[in-house]
């Protein structure tokens, strides 16, 4: 077996996106820490807690995905509810609790000589805002690096995202006695306009048009493959921004960072192992199964990170949390979407009965 057929469709530049995503993070804090007149500026264009700059690199992420969706399909893969069922059983009975219960005994317990109490209550309250707000843009990103299925991984964000809407603060309120907590809807309901709504919008109508005028064989064997770099090119200046906002916070509490990232990185295995192994009982589809794993893996961190904010403030422990969540994900991510294509021969190979 050629190396190409163990990592098909994986080309050179995805096998080492760690390397890449870790270079961004650096060039990202130092660019906040030297250059500071760049993220400051950055900060000015957003509208809603919303940076309208991430906004548009997040496009450039999940727009060739959603070039890839037959929407007509969608309305059959309603029928197949396994992999709805893996995602809002583990999404929403299981990752908030979870992420309350290891991180309360992390920094309330493990940690607690370097943890002072009341510091460790901030840091759960992030933790909590992370573990109850499951990816919705991102997951787009780890579905196609492991040949996720695109109708059913929209249909799986779709879904998601209508119970955030309904969940988000009565869960967070519940795990924190906090009976007060706004959640800034605005910031929600734009959040999910611009990361779900207007690329899927812009996929089909690009889908339809390019089909109907040069047909599906220049679509599928042309058009799709002059977008095979813009997903990643997206995350990797994403990276790059949201980091040179963060960069005094991370250089400024390195000891501590590494103690939040620990509860946090354990939640995200527990939880895609969770998800990924109920799916192998289930003999759900691999391109189903996948993503059906990231998505309580991954964290919507634009809503952690912008609740943190209103709610905490920008220089809480909280917030410092959320960012840690942003820090942290992106190298884990990979190694589950590692794992996941190593594992491919485990699951059935067709969605058709997932």
């Amino acid at each position: 077996m050629t190396d190409q057929e163990k990592k098909p469709g994986i080309s050179f530049f995805e096998r080492y996106l760690t390397l890449w995503v870790a270079l961004c993070i650096v060039a990202g804090v130092a660019l906040g820490r030297f250059i500071p007149a760049v993220p400051a500026f950055l900060g000015t264009l957003e509208y809603a807690n919303v940076s309208l700059p991430i906004a548009v690199l997040i496009w450039l992420m999940i727009y060739p995905m959603m070039l890839k969706v037959d929407f007509a399909s969608i309305a059959h893969h309603v029928k197949a509810p396994k992999g709805l069922t893996i995602t809002l059983v583990s999404n929403w009975l299981i990752k908030p609790f979870s992420m309350y219960l290891i991180s309360s005994f992390f920094f309330f317990t493990l940690f607690k000589q370097w943890i002072p109490a009341d510091l460790g209550r901030d840091y759960l309250a992030g933790a909590v805002l992370l573990g109850a707000a499951p990816c919705t843009a991102m997951v787009f990103v780890w579905s196609h690096l492991t040949r996720g299925n695109p109708s059913y991984t929209v249909l799986q964000v779709a879904v998601n995202d209508l119970v955030i809407l309904l969940a988000f603060t009565p869960i967070v309120a519940f795990l924190l006695g906090i009976t007060d907590i706004t959640v800034p809807y605005d910031t929600l309901i734009l959040s999910v306009v611009l990361f779900v709504v207007i690329p899927l919008t812009g996929g089909i109508l690009t889908r339809r048009h390019v089909i109907k005028t040069r047909g599906e064989e220049y679509f599928n064997g042309t058009f799709i493959k002059k977008f095979h770099h813009t997903t990643i090119g997206g995350l990797l200046l994403t990276l790059i921004i949201i980091f040179s906002f963060q960069g005094e916070n991370i250089l400024g509490n390195p000891f501590h960072i590494a103690l939040i990232a620990v509860p946090l990185i354990i939640q995200t295995f527990f939880i895609f192992f969770f998800a990924y192994f109920w799916a192998r009982l289930w003999k759900v589809p691999h391109d189903v199964a996948a993503p059906a794993g990231m998505i309580g893996a991954s964290n919507f961190f634009e809503l952690a990170v912008a609740v943190a904010v209103a709610v905490f403030g920008l220089q809480s422990g909280a917030t410092l949390a959320t960012v840690v969540g942003v820090l942290v994900e992106v190298p884990v991510m990979l190694t589950l979407v590692n794992l996941a294509n190593r594992t491919r021969h485990w699951f059935p190979p067709s969605a058709e009965k997932a």
